[in-house]
């Protein structure tokens, strides 16, 4: 299924910090023509003549700039702009410690991978396996050319709790109202207008678009206080649809790493619930969808978010009459009072509240059970007989255009059976409840894998704890369809990944692919958990290769991760308070989307918003590594590749929470 997270053609743009692979441009000569290989120059090839010159292959190394784990398959790509043949002498590589001792020497398999492109005509795997001992080391390609950047090797404790860290970190500088943290970016308390805010009607806007057509908006109810939570991206928006999905990401993060969860993370996952729990009213039976909009009306005479560039603290004090919802932010709801809700969202709040429920039943109970109490309560809201077409997400829907409810219902009845357990209550009616919506899930044949849109990876683990632990009935689904369920999502990653010449386990010409590399690595943990193999090690480290710097723009999908991630990010604090070179202050922990389809360029990038701080990596030439159908730009005007959101790093988190999960020894650093 098609994912399109961009906010419309209305979107506004900002910064992003994108972070690069170590890959170091290579000029490769064939060892037969040394000389070639003293000049990246093209040189004419005259076959078959004696003393004839070639053609000079160049191409690009591009490893995990982060580190590999010191036992899993290490692999490399270099890509060169023409195949390799046999007619040459062998290209070779060596690998040598930081201090200059060589370990090995190979010769690299004329086996191309594939073309990336025009330019990049071929692709090889470079085999890195053999390296095994923690330490930092160098690739050489034949006769010295070129060396690569330093890749690392290093243990799990530290490489995937600096991805879970780091996350978290993201998630701290996304905070609203009160309670934020300075952090690195300077933050300061926003919106605190949202402590009294109006409820209004659901605006009508233009065909796919964000721009609103109504005179003026229509207030039908309030005060309301919806301070809190968190931005849901590079704006100011907030939504309880993704804010639902990163409160699971997190809890469920924290219960995979059990005693070893850093207090961070369990601190964040409280301030998502705290706010959710405003967003739900069991007295009128509301659940509060949104706060802000994105875009102004037609007629210009008030304005969005999307409309201006800057700091979330001048919000508060904006008087300008057209700015009026700027400064006082409109809330909208999700349903009608006395009306059933869309079960997507019933069921991933539902679900946040339980996982809460869960985490304070030993130290808290008194919480715990009015924690479970709002999820039970929203839970007998869902519209599952007759769901509303499209689902209700976000406004508009194509900010989030979620299709499917099953797998969110499945997740929240298998939390509240497992709070209920917590709390030795009866728990049979909710694994019932689970069993059966997993059977409806899972007989659509969805081809989506675990992401903002598809919980089912999720819900999966969910409800085989919760069996397990309600033993004896007869259910609509059993452990061993669950297992098949998440392999059937892995082998589609799989299946992807073999005929990707980076081994990318996702389309890079759609939106979120970093979000799906993220949570098929989690996958991977869930399923090799629940089974006890390893049948998807391999898998993960590939993909974690490809996100780290492993794919063609060398450039890493997490902010602070590696030589080379996303520098100019669309994202207001980030541009506004952070650097656009890489260096300290930067926005840590931030992913991005990650590369997408060319298309979407098509009109090009347009202008630089006002307040915009000019940022983009024009420099780095990374439209050379472009191809026909997938392009990354790294550029605050680029929402399409370089906007940070909640659950594309809410995806990260995830997948180091389950892959240290496999790691009960690893200490999380």
């Amino acid at each position: 299924m098609s994912r399109h997270r961009g906010r419309t053609t209305h979107r506004k743009t900002g910064a992003r910090l994108t972070a690069t692979t170590a890959a170091i441009a290579v000029s490769l000569a064939l060892a037969a023509y040394p000389s070639a290989a003293a000049s990246p120059a093209m040189h004419t090839e005259t076959t078959g003549a004696p003393n004839a010159a070639v053609t000079t292959a160049t191409g690009v190394l591009r490893l995990n700039q982060q580190g590999y784990l010191a036992g899993e398959a290490k692999q490399g790509r270099l890509m060169v702009t023409r195949p390799l043949t046999a007619s040459h002498s062998p290209t070779t590589y060596t690998v040598t410690t930081d201090a200059g001792r060589r370990l090995f020497t190979h010769t690299l398999s004329l086996r191309s991978l594939g073309a990336w492109s025009q330019h990049y005509r071929a692709v090889y795997a470079v085999d890195l396996t053999a390296v095994r001992r923690p330490g930092r080391y160098r690739v050489t390609t034949a006769g010295g050319v070129s060396t690569s950047a330093g890749f690392e090797v290093s243990d799990a404790g530290t490489i995937y709790g600096a991805l879970l860290t780091d996350g978290v970190a993201f998630d701290q500088t996304q905070r609203d109202g009160r309670n934020v943290i300075p952090g690195a970016l300077s933050r300061k308390p926003s919106h605190l207008n949202d402590a009294s805010a109006t409820l209004y009607e659901w605006p009508t806007m233009e065909t796919d678009s964000d721009l609103i057509t109504d005179a003026d908006l229509t207030p039908v109810g309030g005060p309301l206080n919806v301070e809190g939570g968190w931005f849901d991206a590079g704006d100011y928006l907030k939504f309880t649809h993704s804010t639902a999905y990163a409160d699971v990401v997190l809890y469920s993060s924290a219960r995979l790493l059990g005693g070893r969860a850093p207090k961070s993370l369990v601190s964040e996952a409280r301030h998502g619930e705290t706010w959710l729990e405003k967003m739900w009213d069991p007295t009128t039976g509301i659940l509060y969808l949104q706060v802000g909009i994105g875009s102004g009306n037609q007629a210009g005479t008030f304005t969005g978010d999307h409309d201006h560039w800057r700091l979330p603290e001048v919000d508060d004090h904006n008087s300008a009459a057209a700015d009026r919802y700027v400064s006082h932010r409109p809330v909208f709801a999700a349903n009608q009072p006395g009306e059933l809700i869309s079960p997507n969202l019933v069921g991933r709040v539902s679900a946040a509240f339980a996982l809460a429920a869960q985490a304070d039943a030993n130290g808290h109970p008194a919480r715990a059970r009015h924690e479970l109490a709002m999820a039970t309560s929203l839970y007998a809201k869902a519209a599952v007989n007759h769901p509303p077409s499209p689902l209700v997400t976000a406004l508009p829907h194509a900010f989030y255009p979620e299709d499917t409810w099953r797998d969110d219902m499945q997740l929240g009845a298998a939390e509240i059976a497992l709070a209920l357990q917590r709390l030795h209550q009866p728990s049979g009616r909710y694994v019932r409840d689970s069993a059966g919506f997993a059977k409806g899930f899972i007989a659509e044949h969805s081809t989506d894998t675990l992401n903002l849109y598809d919980t089912a990876a999720l819900a999966d683990v969910a409800l085989s704890q919760a069996m397990a632990h309600s033993p004896g009935r007869h259910l609509a689904v059993g452990r061993a369809d669950l297992v098949a369920d998440l392999r059937h999502q892995l082998e589609r990653g799989v299946a992807h990944s073999r005929v990707d010449p980076f081994g990318a386990p996702a389309a890079t010409d759609d939106f979120d692919v970093n979000s799906h590399a993220f949570g098929l690595i989690a996958t991977a943990g869930f399923y090799d958990g629940l089974t006890g193999t390893n049948r998807f090690a391999s898998f993960a480290s590939t993909v974690r290769t490809w996100l780290l710097g492993g794919d063609p723009w060398g450039v890493t999908a997490m902010v602070g991760v590696g030589d080379r991630f996303p520098q100019c990010m669309q994202h207001q604090v980030a541009n506004l308070n952070g650097h656009s070179d890489g260096t300290p202050p930067v926005d840590v922990g931030a992913v991005v989307n990650g590369p997408n389809g060319a298309e979407n360029f098509d009109g090009g990038l347009g202008g630089f918003q006002q307040g915009m701080v000019h940022c983009t990596s024009n420099a780095d030439h990374l439209t050379q590594y472009d191809s026909a159908t997938s392009r990354y730009v790294d550029d605050v005007r680029s929402w399409q590749t370089d906007e940070p959101a909640l659950d594309m790093t809410g995806a990260a988190i995830l997948a180091a929470a389950a892959q240290l999960h496999l790691r009960p020894t690893a200490t999380v650093r």
